[in-house]
């Protein structure tokens, strides 16, 4: 069953004839019951069938199908005498639309596939960018967290992160982009982005990765198409990061001793504006209980704020939070963040 269930995820053609047969073995069964008990098996059944093509089939077999349904439908009006005339005609008229509207919309499908395979297709898709922002195991004495909610709760967002912990598990690098839009008109970049993005995190200089990735947005040509992002690098042996920004907002650092978050002071242009944007970095060397702290707009934006004041808003959740204890951190930041219109999206990193 598992094996048929993911022929027909596929599309394949063969996955479409064998579902249209099945499909229309049925609907010649239902056709023949029909003529035996037609007060059992009715003409409106068919209208049952005709749903479960619309679910299953791309357009063509589709198209076979309600065929197939009207001239099965015809056949049991006329052959059947216990269907009125004026009966007959209102449910023939009511199925001959039924029909009109379910292949009007399969017609209008973008991605060729029935609904229920487009979102299997969305669904992937958002798996693969949800798992390329899992940060791996970290060493003993590091941890990292991360809260992520799309605008909307559409499930589909344009924040997106993704990590790479080499070999020797002593260097770790972490990259969390905005892409502009939210939620699902955002959605489609992101997913650009983040796979170019995997691919090219721990395979090419860390100094070179925004560049790269800047790169990647120029090529889209599309228009309004830029991210905001927060490369770090940390070196997991001696504590020593590097963090380097275009357009994000800044990071906010914890010294365990102060027990408070400061402002970073990296800061550069947004990605996919200029061929050459002007990043600037921070180095800085995390000590036992510190950590470093990387968001989105979303957490911070508000139309009834001044950027700073969010800024020192999210200082001050972030302590109180802090102060309870760092497991969970992440999320009960965002939770307490206003449901707006916007993706959000927090990250940690601490040295424990």
């Amino acid at each position: 069953m598992h094996e048929v269930t993911g022929s027909w995820r596929a599309g394949t053609h063969r996955s479409q004839m064998t579902t249209l047969l099945a499909l229309l073995g049925c609907v010649g069964l239902w056709f023949g019951l029909s003529l035996v008990r037609y007060d059992l098996f009715p003409l409106a059944g068919y209208f049952f069938w005709l749903f479960v093509g619309m679910l299953l089939l791309r357009f063509v077999p589709l198209l076979l199908l309600t065929g197939a349904i009207l001239l099965a439908g015809l056949g049991t009006g006329l052959l059947t005498a216990t269907t009125t005339a004026p009966s007959l005609i209102s449910i023939g008229v009511l199925l001959l639309l039924s029909v009109a509207l379910v292949l009007y919309f399969a017609s209008r499908q973008r991605s060729g596939l029935p609904t229920p395979l487009s979102e299997a297709l969305l669904a992937d898709l958002r798996d693969r960018l949800t798992a390329q922002g899992q940060v791996p195991a970290l060493p003993a004495g590091w941890s990292a967290q991360s809260a992520m909610v799309a605008a909307y709760g559409a499930g589909y967002a344009g924040d997106f992160m993704v990590a790479d912990l080499d070999e020797g598990g002593e260097h770790l690098e972490l990259v969390l982009v905005d892409v502009v839009g939210k939620g699902l008109t955002a959605a489609p970049s992101a997913l650009l982005l983040a796979g170019a993005l995997s691919g090219l995190i721990g395979a090419i200089h860390e100094d070179d990765l925004l560049l790269a990735a800047n790169g990647v947005l120029l090529r889209l040509r599309a228009e309004e198409t830029f991210a905001t992002a927060v490369h770090v690098s940390v070196c997991l042996t001696d504590g020593s990061y590097t963090i380097r920004s275009a357009g994000h907002p800044p990071a906010l650092r914890w010294s365990a001793g102060e027990r408070e978050w400061s402002v970073d002071s990296s800061r550069g242009l947004a990605l996919g504006i200029e061929a050459r944007p002007d990043l600037e970095s921070s180095r800085g060397t995390l000590g036992p209980g510190d950590a470093l702290m990387f968001y989105t707009d979303g957490v911070v934006e508000s139309r009834r704020s001044h950027l700073d004041d969010r800024i020192d808003w999210l200082g001050d959740v972030a302590r109180s939070e802090m102060l309870q204890g760092l497991d969970g951190t992440a999320s009960r930041i965002v939770s307490r963040v206003e449901r707006g219109d916007d993706d959000r999206a927090v990250l940690i990193i601490a040295r424990d």
